[in-house]
């Protein structure tokens, strides 16, 4: 193929070919394999990337990249389990920065903390950058806290970081600290000198940067006087460094929120963006920093909430906004970008999703990501002066030269004829007629299934099976209508909707008449399970990974957690909890159950399985139960989730008579 802008270069890292058909636990190791890629940043010269890398033995690594060299530097490694490496970026030419996530496990509970470390490029001489707490603190910070702006005017070696501050206790004559919260500190990364930019307010829960040293906008939160955050957020700007006044407030109820929502700063234009409703629907506003409260619409898509910002550079400048039809789809305010990106789509294929992942400090080098629903992806760079695109690191190596199964939005109708979207994936081949098929809820369940590449369909597909994945009503992304009051309140509409999407694979004669399984990860392991009671004889084989199983319990394992209120006020009270609990209803159960936790998950407690696994087995119910030992609510193992792949498929053909 002969590109008129693009030229490729060669790849840092190339896999060969396997032409070979590979075996079912072949295909669970290499699918359920971790990303080479957990992240990537591009240095602010453009020649340098940072990267989050998996290791062999557990645990990550990160390495510098010299692009042009095609050199590696290990700068920090991470044994894994209860120590991780989250993210790792580049803030400094010659310095990056990288969160650990460290995991304390008991009989009990699971606690988590954070914390943030300044490295130089060449590795040497790392740094805690969380500041420690005081002799004198209550206690020490979960929150390792978070980089909000890169520039600070006239100290290029300093960042605006958020901090958690603990009250402190009278030492002798002396008085601790009187305020404590969340406040901004200005630190230098190269000495490490800390400067009190925002003072720490108790009931502040985040605040935003306009790009340039300036923080201009607080969010706060009330607390009950049981201690639980409120159902209601304030924003407050400031004016030419003065008090601070009020901007919006956004009420909470159920999942959805109502009231303009500040996400990002334009210094230039001097307007803050936010979200807002719009005849139903999530839209894109801006308003003046000057206290007018007036507000004008930026972008807003019938049938779709604008969901998401893209910025990009040192400046994190705002270039556009995206949302999700069958496809997400980008809307750049800035016309070059556009541009590029249509060149970007012609050389590299308009079957792919093309995003812009980073840049350098003056925007002549992107990052570049191209994915599709059979192609895991790849990151390039793209050089503006040049119009040269370099091929630099795929996201999943080991998958290369593999055949997927395309992603095919569909629609099928609900049994009161509304008509609900989703995907159907196939074998690779296949003509899609009387198949054994699975039926794939979503998690969330303010969440939504999304065109692209999916591990975890994709195994499925190779092995056989057709896929659909329904967007039911109770998924976020189609407007408050579609969302009702969350899957949880409005689960008789969700999982009946959950459930039509197999009688429509039936309907429809892709399902082979009694070959219809139903798998699905947290609430979308709960759907699974709860699609039993519904129906007890719809699906012949279900897995539940990390579930929901009773509505009551899962608001129990937030009782001592600041957002309580918000969880409680998201499941709900009355009749519809009993009735929505699969573990109550046990004895309805007819197909087999295979149930996965992982025993430090934070998201949904191990407890909810075991108790499903043990009123189940006290109703004389086929069920199978693993656990897994100190892994969270993503089972982010490969074994794990190479076991969990064969588990799932031996469960569900044993059911399905395969």
């Amino acid at each position: 193929m002969k590109w008129s802008l693009i030229t490729v270069v060669t790849a840092i890292i190339a896999t060969p070919l396997d032409a070979s058909a590979p075996s079912a636990e072949e295909m669970a190791g290499k699918l359920g394999a971790r990303e080479f890629l957990r992240s990537i940043s591009l240095a602010p010269s453009g020649d340098k990337v940072v990267i989050v890398s998996p290791r062999d033995a557990g645990g990550e690594t990160a390495l510098v990249i010299d692009i042009k060299a095609g050199t590696f530097t290990p700068v920090l490694s991470a044994k894994g389990g209860e120590e991780q490496i989250g993210n790792c970026q580049f803030v400094l030419e010659d310095r990056v920065v990288c969160r650990i996530l460290l995991r304390e496990s008991s009989n009990r509970s699971v606690v988590t903390a954070n914390r943030l470390v300044s490295i130089p490029a060449d590795g040497s001489e790392m740094q805690l950058l969380t500041a420690k707490a005081p002799a004198e603190a209550y206690f020490e910070s979960g929150y390792g806290g978070g980089i909000i702006d890169y520039n600070v005017p006239d100290e290029p070696n300093s960042v605006l970081m958020l901090r958690y501050f603990s009250p402190e206790f009278k030492t002798g004559n002396m008085t601790g600290r009187m305020s404590d919260g969340l406040g901004v500190e200005k630190v230098d990364l190269k000495t490490m000198k800390r400067k009190l930019v925002e003072q720490p307010k108790r009931s502040a829960v985040g605040y935003l940067s306009d790009g340039k040293g300036n923080i201009r906008v607080m969010v706060t939160q009330r607390t009950s006087s049981n201690g639980y955050g409120e159902l209601s957020y304030t924003y407050s700007y400031k004016l030419d460094g003065g008090s601070w006044r009020e901007l919006s407030s956004v009420d909470i109820e159920s999942g959805l929120s109502y009231g303009f929502e500040p996400i990002a700063v334009d210094s230039d234009k001097d307007i803050v963006f936010g979200i807002e409703d719009y005849n139903g629907f999530a839209a894109l506003f801006s308003a003046p920093l000057d206290g007018s409260g007036e507000k004008s619409l930026l972008l807003a898509r019938d049938g779709a909430d604008v969901d998401r910002l893209l910025r990009i550079g040192r400046q994190r400048r705002i270039v556009g906004a995206s949302y999700a039809t069958e496809k997400r789809m980008v809307e750049y305010f800035d016309p070059e970008l556009k541009q590029l990106v249509l060149q970007l789509h012609s050389a590299l294929g308009e079957g792919m999703q093309i995003s812009i992942a980073d840049a350098s400090s003056d925007e002549t080098k992107l990052l570049i990501f191209a994915g599709s629903d059979t192609k895991p992806g790849e990151f390039y760079i793209f050089d503006k002066s040049t119009k040269r695109l370099g091929q630099l690191l795929p996201l999943r190596p080991e998958l290369k030269g593999m055949k997927f199964g395309e992603m095919r939005p569909v629609s099928f109708k609900a049994s009161d004829g509304t008509e609900i979207p989703g995907y159907l994936t196939l074998p690779p081949g296949s003509g899609g007629r009387n198949l054994p098929a699975i039926v794939m809820p979503h998690g969330g369940p303010w969440s939504r299934d999304e065109w692209g590449f999916d591990w975890f369909v994709q195994y499925f597909a190779a092995r056989g099976f057709a896929v659909l994945q329904p967007n039911f009503r109770g998924s976020s992304g189609y407007g408050s209508a579609w969302f009702q009051k969350n899957g949880f309140q409005s689960w008789k509409t969700a999982i009946g909707d959950i459930n039509d999407a197999g009688r429509w694979l039936e309907k429809e004669g892709i399902a082979a008449p009694g070959k219809l399984a139903i798998v699905g990860w947290s609430y979308g392991g709960y759907a699974a399970l709860q699609s039993a009671v519904v129906d007890p004889e719809l699906f012949k084989a279900i897995v539940a990974i990390a579930p929901v199983t009773d509505l009551d319990a899962l608001r129990e394992e937030s009782r001592y957690d600041y957002d309580f209120r918000f969880i409680d006020n998201a499941i709900g009270h009355g009749d519809h909890i009993d009735a929505g609990s699969p573990a109550r209803h046990a004895d309805r159960f007819q197909a087999p159950v295979l149930l996965v936790h992982g025993d430090a998950d934070t998201n949904v407690r191990v407890s909810e399985s075991r108790l499903m696994d043990r009123r189940l087995e006290k109703a004389g119910k086929e069920v199978k139960y693993i656990e897994f030992d100190g892994l969270s609510h993503s089972l982010d193992d490969p074994a794990a989730r190479a076991k969990l792949l064969l588990e799932s498929e031996a469960t569900i053909r044993r059911g399905l008579g395969l």
